[in-house]
């Protein structure tokens, strides 16, 4: 039996003695998402062997067994009374407090949830809470913020009428730390990752926005670049999702109008799966002047 197929056979019997959430070291995560990828382009897949390094993720009888921490988090259930706000309130309520994320220890203090329209068509994801957003308690806010605002507003929508979240709800800490921030780990978004499917179910988009490489690997299980990301359509609980670049990187790079341009082709390819009206002149933001 090969590595993927013992690592198959395990998942499947631990679904069958009714086990939602399982502990899967590196080596597993990597044959994964290898799977993963060969599934969604199987004729490429094919010329390529497929790698059995990631085979030791499933123990034998042979091999020694050593004890990892299990990461086990619950599947939350959506309030089902109230509006899509008292919803939505009563989710971060009972995030305010969870356990699989406190636990870690790596996480900080203050929860920072979502904002927004809790009954819109579009819903921007991004990775955690920085500074700003831990000092304000709100998404995206200060300069990336800002640059999101104005992406929303050149396609003729204001931040009010979106749903904006992050996969993770709490700021990641670091030693000593004053404004720097960090990105999330796996083990991080994986504590969190239940509360953004509760939220889409309450929300029910008609589209999602992965914001940046972090958010789409937490939400999708995508890793690699956000160019090798972008230009197609994932899915996530069963809502279309686009990935496009984190506003972030359209200041900290010093990006010309060519990255402005890929971040707007996401958004017009957004907005046409939104039926939102596109003009020319909208069509045109950034491209090269004749």
């Amino acid at each position: 039996m090969s590595g993927a197929d013992a690592l198959i056979e395990f998942l499947r019997g631990e679904e069958t003695r009714g086990v939602k959430t399982v502990h899967l070291d590196e080596e597993a995560k990597v044959l994964l998402r290898e799977l993963h990828r060969r599934a969604k382009n199987p004729a490429k897949a094919a010329a390529v062997p497929m790698r059995e390094e990631p085979a030791r993720a499933v123990l034998t009888e042979e091999e020694p067994k050593v004890e990892k921490p299990a990461v086990f988090v619950p599947v939350i259930e959506a309030p089902a009374d109230g509006s899509a706000a008292q919803r939505i309130a009563a989710l971060a309520k009972q995030a305010e407090n969870w356990e699989p994320a406190r636990k870690l220890g790596t996480l900080r203090g203050t929860m920072v949830f979502s904002t927004g329209n809790p009954e819109a068509d579009l819903m921007l994801v991004g990775e955690a809470p920085g500074y700003q957003e831990e000092q304000q308690r709100e998404p995206f806010v200060g300069a990336a913020g800002q640059k999101l605002n104005d992406i929303l507003k050149a396609m003729g929508m204001a931040r009010e009428s979106v749903y904006i979240s992050n996969i993770v709800k709490f700021r990641p800490a670091t030693g000593g730390q004053t404004t720097n921030n960090r990105k999330p780990t796996l083990e991080e978004m994986a504590s969190c990752i239940s509360f953004v499917r509760a939220e889409v179910e309450i929300v029910k988009p008609r589209c999602i926005v992965a914001l940046g490489a972090t958010a789409s690997e937490g939400l999708l299980g995508l890793t690699g670049s956000v160019g090798a990301m972008r230009g197609c359509w994932h899915e996530f609980s069963g809502i279309p999702v686009r990935v496009t670049y984190h506003p972030a990187y359209l200041l900290h790079n010093n990006s010309g109008a060519q990255d402005k341009r890929r971040v707007w082709e996401d958004m017009l390819e957004v907005m046409e799966k939104l039926g939102l009206p596109i003009s020319e002149k909208q069509r045109a933001f950034f491209l090269p002047k004749a």
